[in-house]
């Protein structure tokens, strides 16, 4: 079940090429500057579903979202049944001209102990609780939790710029190490949501590994019409196991 907890840990909701010092090559990690617009906040509730070595799984998650006076927090939980709590993942930070600016990652799997991933901003460099590597703070990096808020609020303001065939790329920090990612916008597509929301006119966008990667394909289904909030996200291990989050409720703050 151990990959269980690695898809809902990156949901809830690497290998980069390094430098001998353990920092990633400058091309693999640029700083851009884009607007951005960010989404009011929300608790919202999501059921799971997942597939793991043949065995299906059902569960629940939630994530409260909060942003205001220059600052943000994300917290996010899973559940499945008979196992309990899977995962807790939080990003703290503030807001600057890049956007999101994690200041801490935090990320707990279930029989495991957390691991944080710390963004020391007056040093500007990246640092884990449990690794030895350190990445430099150009600009715009994200964490594994922080990045699909970034990206919702990249998409509110480039509207029409955000459509099939564009690319986002970032910087994102795991647990233990960092690498560039790839958004991709799929197209328009209609998704359906837990019952008390209903069919929902969605963009589709996909991160997908690069060539020889064993990291996951992680697809978001973001709805204009709810402020951009997630309504479904899916995560693909290389073994084609899954697990699968639908929006059920939003409760906007």
């Amino acid at each position: 079940m151990n990959k269980m907890w690695k898809l809902a840990g990156a949901g809830v909701l690497l290998a980069a090429t390094m430098t001998v010092n353990g920092a990633p090559a400058a091309d693999d990690h640029p700083a851009q500057l884009r607007p951005f617009n960010l989404p009011p906040s929300a608790d919202l509730s999501y059921s799971i579903s997942a597939r793991q070595r043949g065995f299906t799984l059902s569960g629940d998650a939630t994530l409260t979202w909060r942003q205001g006076d220059g600052k943000y927090t994300i917290n996010t939980e899973s559940r499945v049944a008979l196992l309990g709590k899977l995962t807790e993942n939080r990003s703290q930070g503030t807001i600057d001209s890049f956007g999101l600016a994690p200041n801490e990652y935090y990320d707990k799997r279930f029989r495991k102990d957390a691991v944080t991933a710390n963004f020391d901003r007056e040093a500007k460099t990246i640092s884990f609780s449990d690794g030895k590597q350190v990445y430099p703070i150009k600009g715009g990096e994200q964490d594994r939790v922080s990045i699909s808020w970034e990206l919702i609020g990249i998409a509110r303001a480039a509207k029409d710029k955000f459509k099939a065939g564009s690319a986002w790329n970032f910087f994102v920090v795991g647990p233990h190490d960092a690498d560039p990612w790839t958004f991709r916008v799929i197209g328009r597509e209609k998704v359906q949501a837990g019952a008390a929301i209903g069919q929902v006119d969605t963009v589709h966008v996909l991160r997908e590994p690069p060539p020889g990667s064993k990291d996951q394909t992680l697809d978001i289904w973001l709805a204009p019409s709810l402020e951009w909030y997630p309504v479904k996200l899916r995560f693909v291990d290389n073994d084609r196991d899954y697990v699968e989050q639908t929006l059920e409720r939003i409760v906007r703050k």
